[in-house]
């Protein structure tokens, strides 16, 4: 069975994002002329080994070579089958490379022969096969992907049971675990499919005659993993999997080509509901139209119209509990928008290739079907090539309340619009009686028309057209003659009072319709302020503990009750924040938390999961993984309300942002633990020779003494002694500068800051440093008056220690070492320059590093490359600079320079 797409989606015809306005693109063609040719990749796919799927790939390659093609065979197995091995000979065949692995040398695909010798067709078996270790890539479809991407075509082969999303089915039908898997997106890519297939019975034969395994290995195989059964499922799974990725490559090229759809490559299915009795029957319908259809895929949609008035609590409900059962089914939903609802329809069906619509028909008034204007009536008229299936209302079905009665302030609501709309008539009556006595001819009738107006700007539709009821009967019973009855003298009156009470029932209307659309708008927008609000609010969190509580309290404030939020601790979840308070949970609460938090389905109250406790939760799926759990108050939020929308919404954001902030803890501990393990494998690196070697040397020389004291000479005494006390000055400066480091690691550096004059803090480093110098000079030029800085006095003068025995370490004897100050408006600048041959302009931004050292063997006696670093910590640390400049003079010598801050700027005039 071959079954192969028109094409492949290529880069050159994805859609590319918006763009500012730029001058005309160049022609396709052309651009996709100069862009390098990506290879066509076929896969033969099967059910299980041993249908063939090599042999069949081996047979069209001869055809290929036959017919003048390039083809070469990268990597076939034949597993000792003759017929397969026969198909080899007159083929060009690439040796394999061999590769060692654990004292083995293993034979594997060599990638780098087949890019170079570059075949028209390259046939590499097995896709799913994992490579050895040592290998370029871990997988062989990531080989062939380095293939294609060089423009060669490849054939390979693959068993349905590698595929990555199906691992797990496979196991649950055949008890076997994959080791081997590609993932979809790799067979997805796949520009042919061909299935090569035969029946179970067919392959079981193949099997007890030894054509596929030897046969002990037959045996035992026929016994587990090739039973019937198991052998019908994974051919079903192969033969949807192939029907699945060619319709899916089918849509994604008409989409880019702009062909307007619906295409019938595939059934699609589109069920519409409503917030009436009928919706869950709608979706159940949906469900069954989804079996009857090889598992087509299923969604279920409302159309919302912005021009109508809000749906009542019971409509929401229903639609929640339809939404929610959709679900369950493995169905999606969705929500579109649009006055025109057979517009919204066919708009979504033409974009996204539905073929079958499932709609309901409920009792439309006779009117309605006479004029076509049902919404059954407006699809069969729209749709082209689509199929539309109506579910008829049962009859005579009890309807389930699904929400509590409305309280009694939303009664009184209802009614006062009809109370203020009389209001409006009586005024308007007792204006008008004014009006007729003082004036001999008055239309009375606008006034009682702007009382209809009122009513309907502020109470809707229905309220206005009791007020026009009410006002054709008064100015009929009090201003029209016969007076004071309801009778009509006049067939004038008759037309006038028609026409009155119709432009007074527009007029309301028209302007109820005007109040609603502007709650509705106001709603939205309120919704979108919120999720605005909130979306700031999670941006600014830094850790998890933050965005659990800014989510606590914006969810509490559009839903209006309390919420609480539960993070995982330790194997478990716990309650981190709530608003207005964080609340101790009863045991009820913590199962249903639980049972959110591990099956990722929402529980508590108003689900079916411990619908007894007193709290709703939610779990909070993020992009990868679910980070927490919601919990709101129950009752708070009505089934499908707007209000319950919002908080679902800022639910999701909250679950983005809990991840996100959960991640960058992860990033930064990770980068934590890198910065450190480094930190101790160079420090342990370090301490294995630079304590060793002045350990040695004390040891070496304090033994001599011991042991030969008496018989030494003087002279050779005084320089054993002079070389225990510089190992052992060595030793000591090199264990504080550990000590130092690991108080600036570990954040434990206490600043005690003074005022301090900074040629107190040259001069004292400079005597410490004396005996070291050798025949090296040290110079100092420090200006006659210098301002005081407020500094830690002790981690100044054992920062320029560190500076000055780095620069006596790299300078030749006889050069010299200047140590100067200066300041500016801002800063005190200390300066040390040496004569050394400089730091390379590379290593510039890296001197101050840890256990840097600028030679390629360095020289262990010059130090463990760790002062600068401790210089440059103890400096940051008073909120000063610390910088080198190299070279300085005739390509030699570093100048270090230290910037400390003043707290009140310098008039310029007293420098």
């Amino acid at each position: 069975m071959c079954c192969s797409p028109t094409g492949r989606s290529t880069p050159a015809s994805r859609p590319r994002p918006d763009l500012p306005e730029t001058p005309p693109p160049p022609d396709p063609a052309k651009v996709a002329a100069k862009r390098p040719k990506r290879g066509r990749l076929k896969v033969f796919l099967g059910m299980s080994p041993g249908v063939g799927k090599t042999y069949e790939m081996l047979r069209a390659a001869r055809r290929r070579k036959a017919e003048g093609g390039d083809v070469v065979v990268g990597v076939v197995e034949t597993h000792g089958r003759r017929e397969t091995e026969s198909l080899l000979r007159g083929m060009e065949v690439m040796p394999r490379r061999p590769i060692d692995y654990k004292g083995r040398a293993l034979m594997e695909f060599d990638i780098d022969a087949a890019l170079a010798r570059k075949p028209g067709l390259l046939l590499v078996d097995e896709y799913a096969h994992s490579n050895v270790p040592g290998s370029r890539h871990p997988k062989r479809w990531q080989d062939v992907e380095e293939i294609l991407s060089a423009g060669i075509d490849v054939w390979t082969t693959l068993n349905v049971q590698h595929l990555e999303s199906l691992s797990d089915v496979v196991l649950r039908i055949t008890g076997v675990r994959q080791r081997e898997a590609v993932p979809d997106s790799a067979l997805s890519g796949a520009d042919d499919i061909e299935v090569v297939d035969i029946t179970p019975d067919e392959l079981r034969k193949r099997l007890a005659e030894g054509k596929v395994y030897v046969p002990e290995t037959a045996r035992l195989a026929s016994e587990n993993f090739f039973k019937v059964e198991n052998l019908t499922a994974l051919r079903e799974m192969a033969l949807r999997r192939a029907a699945q990725t060619i319709d899916d490559q089918l849509l994604a090229t008409l989409r880019e080509r702009g062909v307007e759809g619906p295409w019938a490559a595939g059934e699609r299915i589109l069920v519409l509901i409503g917030g009436d009795a009928i919706a869950a029957s709608l979706v159940r319908a949906g469900r069954r139209k989804s079996d009857m259809m090889m598992d087509a895929p299923w969604t279920v949609a409302h159309v919302e119209r912005p021009s109508r008035p809000v749906s009542g609590p019971e409509s929401a409900a229903r639609l929640s509990q339809a939404f929610m059962l959709a679900e369950q089914l493995g169905g999606r939903t969705l929500v579109l928008t649009g006055d025109d609802v057979v517009k919204a329809v066919m708009d979504h069906a033409h974009r996204n290739n539905i073929t079958q619509i499932v709609i309901g028909k409920g009792r439309d008034s006779r009117i309605s079907e006479l004029l076509g204007r049902s919404l059954a009536a407006g699809l069969l008229r729209s749709a082209r090539g689509v199929a539309i299936h109506i579910v008829t209302e049962p009859g005579g079905a009890p309807v389930e309340r699904l929400v509590k009665e409305a309280p009694a302030t939303a009664r009184s609501l209802h009614w006062r619009g009809y109370a203020v709309g009389a209001g409006f008539i009586g005024a308007a009556t007792a204006l008008a009686l004014v009006l007729d006595r003082a004036f001999e001819r008055v239309d009375l009738g606008v006034v009682y028309l702007s009382a209809v107006l009122a009513a309907g700007v502020l109470f809707g539709l229905r309220p206005a057209l009791a007020a026009a009821t009410v006002a054709f009967l008064t100015y009929n019973f009090l201003f029209l003659e016969p007076r004071y009855t309801f009778l009509i003298g006049s067939p004038t009156d008759i037309l006038t009072l028609v026409v009155f009470w119709a432009v007074a029932s527009v007029t309301g209307w028209l302007a109820g319709r005007v109040r609603d659309q502007a709650r509705n708008a106001q709603r939205r927008a309120s919704a979108v302020s919120a999720l605005l609000a909130a979306s700031q609010a999670l941006a600014g969190a830094n850790d998890p503990l933050g965005a659990a509580r800014v989510l606590a309290e914006q969810t509490a404030a559009a839903a209006g009750a309390r919420t609480i939020v539960l993070l995982p601790r330790d194997g478990d979840i716990t309650p981190v924040a709530g608003a207005p308070d964080l609340e101790e949970l009863g045991a009820a609460a913590m199962a249903a938390a639980r049972w959110a938090w591990e099956r990722g389905e929402p529980a508590g109250h108003g689900t079916g999961t411990l619908p007894q406790t007193s709290w709703t939760f939610r779990p909070l799926q993020g992009v990868r993984s679910r980070s927490g759990v919601a919990g709101i108050e129950a009752d708070a939020l009505a089934p499908g309300s707007d209000e319950e929308r919002l908080a679902l919404a800022l639910l999701e954001q909250g679950a983005v942002a809990l991840e996100r902030a959960q991640l960058a803890g992860d990033a930064v501990e990770t980068e934590t633990l890198r910065r450190t393990d480094r930190f101790r494998g160079a420090l342990m690196n370090s301490v294995s020779h630079d304590l060793r070697t002045p350990l040695s040397t004390v040891l070496g020389a304090a033994t001599t003494l011991i042991d030969y004291g008496s018989t030494l000479k003087p002279g050779v005494r005084r320089d054993l002694l002079l070389s225990i006390r510089e190992e052992a000055e060595r030793l000591s400066r090199y264990v504080g500068d550990l000590l130092d480091m690991t108080r600036l690691e570990g954040g434990a550096l206490n600043v005690r800051t003074d005022w301090t004059d900074v040629r107190d803090v040259l001069n004292a480093a400079a005597e410490r440093v004396s005996r070291r110098l050798g025949a090296r000079r040290l110079t100092r030029d420090f200006p006659a008056r210098l301002s005081m800085v407020s500094l830690d006095h002790g981690l100044l003068e054992q920062a320029l220690v560190n500076i000055l025995e780095n620069a006596i370490a790299f300078s030749p004897d006889g050069s010299v070492i200047e140590l100067a100050a200066y300041e500016d408006r801002g800063s005190v600048v200390i300066s040390i320059e040496d004569e050394g041959k400089g730091i390379p302009t590379a290593e510039l931004e890296r001197v101050f590093d840890k256990f840097r050292r600028m030679e390629e063997q360095p020289d262990r006696s010059k130090g463990a490359g760790l002062g600068l670093a401790i210089a440059k910590g103890f400096v940051e640390a008073m909120n000063g600079r610390i910088a080198a400049a190299s070279p300085i003079l005739d390509d030699r010598g570093t100048r270090i320079l230290i910037s400390l801050p003043k707290s009140i700027a310098t008039h310029p005039d007293l420098l």
